[in-house]
């Protein structure tokens, strides 16, 4: 992530030491970072995949034949983590149009015919740099499922990749929209407080402001391309950021999948640092309303840790209970089969989070226990317990689950009959308690 900002700041032309710190700041500071840290044992992989679709931009932009080498790395990037290609998309955007900017024309330094050609010439290169990248990552994909004879896995229905899922073109566009709206304003993240408010509010003024004075500097309200390239910036900038809901529209948007939208107020940042030089109250304001910022997502990522440290805790706390449950049970020995079915029932264990109102779409560091299947509960056991439960295979679990009476008529933990040793095998019930009216339909095998 180092690398990735040192990179960054050098595509944005940034070059003065507190819009550095401050762009730095907000690459490290936005809570979607906290929430990959919730899965901390794969986010030097997620940091990688980021800092390669940077890496892709900076070649692309540094080096005549850099998007050839900008492809390659676009390609890993995805191959890593997919929802880092709106990174790559908006820094092509924001190069791009900062290439537009340039005054060569109005100074007569070069004729509007080499003018037109060179522009022609940026937007291809990252275009060509793209498509490099997204068809490597797609041949390298499959050549690798055919190699290992595999097919791509359900989660997330990445295995609908390119498909529309049952949904119109028009229905997955107007989602990408809405869902773009939706998280700005009612995300809870990039602003959950009124410190927080006023600082957004604040920066967007200053771009506005910022574009505003470019504008009329430049006389481009004269200019018709102007327009219409303004249109299209708004037009496309929410359908870039949401891509990956394009790409795979049944995706359930976790907090870490979002760390594009930060780079959208780090490019906001960068221009009016870049464009509003001559005037000095802009440049304090912003500064100021960077670091309100960074300090506000500082304090949020570190409620999600302390709710996630609670959350060990009190996992920890739990299966030190269950595990003594278990050991009690008539009949059950060290190596019998277990099953154990449901998550930490809510009507058993009422939410003890405090930390809602911040962490509520901070998936990963929100909620109150980390063990959501038998497997969770075998590790935690033994890496923290020190206890080996041997726990029977996914297909026995759900045929059990769906079939016995006998678990049916079990009660919930911490109830006292939610333990029981059937033909070798201990249930346990972990799930909330239901009337049996409320079970859904399945064929009880008596026993």
């Amino acid at each position: 992530i180092a690398i990735a900002a040192a990179l960054l700041v050098d595509v944005l032309q940034v070059s003065r030491t507190e819009w550095i710190v401050v762009i730095s700041g907000l690459l490290v500071s936005f809570p979607s970072l906290a929430s990959t840290y919730a899965y901390v044992f794969t986010a030097d992989g997620y940091m990688l995949g980021m800092m390669l679709a940077v890496l892709a931009v900076y070649l692309t932009k540094k080096y005549k034949k850099g998007f050839i080498i900008g492809g390659i790395c676009l390609a890993f990037s995805m191959g890593t983590y997919q929802s880092y290609l709106p990174v790559c998309i908006l820094l092509c955007l924001y190069v791009i149009i900062q290439d537009f900017l340039t005054e060569n024309v109005a100074k007569g330094t070069v004729s509007r015919k080499e003018f037109i050609k060179t522009k022609i010439t940026c937007v291809t290169k990252y275009l060509v740099m793209g498509v490099i990248g997204v068809s490597l990552y797609y041949v390298i994909l499959q050549v690798l499922l055919k190699l290992q004879g595999k097919v791509l896995d359900t989660y997330q229905g990445i295995n609908g990749m390119t498909a529309i899922g049952g949904e119109s073109i028009v229905g997955t566009v107007t989602k990408m929209y809405s869902d773009f709206v939706t998280f700005i304003l009612k995300g809870n993240v990039l602003f959950n407080n009124v410190f927080s408010l006023v600082a957004v509010v604040i920066i967007g003024t200053l771009f506005v402001t910022t574009v505003a004075c470019l504008v009329k500097e430049r006389k481009l309200y004269k200019n018709i391309w102007f327009w219409i390239v303004t249109v299209l910036i708004i037009v496309v900038v929410p359908l870039v950021t949401n891509i990956i809901l394009f790409i795979s529209p049944n995706v359930g948007y976790h907090l870490l999948m979002r760390y594009q939208y930060v780079f959208i107020l780090i490019c906001v940042v960068a221009f009016i640092s870049n464009y509003g030089k001559n005037l000095p109250v802009i440049e304090w304001c912003l500064l100021l309303a960077a670091i309100v910022l960074c300090f506000n997502f500082a304090v949020s990522d570190n409620i999600g840790y302390s709710n996630l440290q609670k959350r060990y805790e009190k996992t920890y706390a739990y299966c030190l209970r269950l595990a003594d449950r278990i050991e009690q049970t008539e009949g059950y020995y060290t190596g019998m089969p277990v099953v154990i079915m449901g998550i930490v029932g809510d009507e058993n264990f009422p939410s003890t989070d405090v930390t809602t109102d911040v962490t509520g779409n901070m998936i990963g560091l929100c909620g109150d226990f980390l063990c959501y299947n038998g497997t969770n509960y075998q590790d935690f056991f033994k890496h923290y317990l020190g206890i080996t439960i041997e726990i029977v295979d996914q297909e026995t679990v759900g045929e059990i689950y769906n079939t016995s009476a006998i678990y049916q008529s079990l009660d919930s933990f911490p109830g006292a009959n939610c333990t029981q040793v059937v033909d070798g095998v201990l249930y346990v019930r972990t799930e909330n308690e239901l009337e049996r009216s409320e079970w859904p339909d399945t064929v009880i095998v008596e026993e």
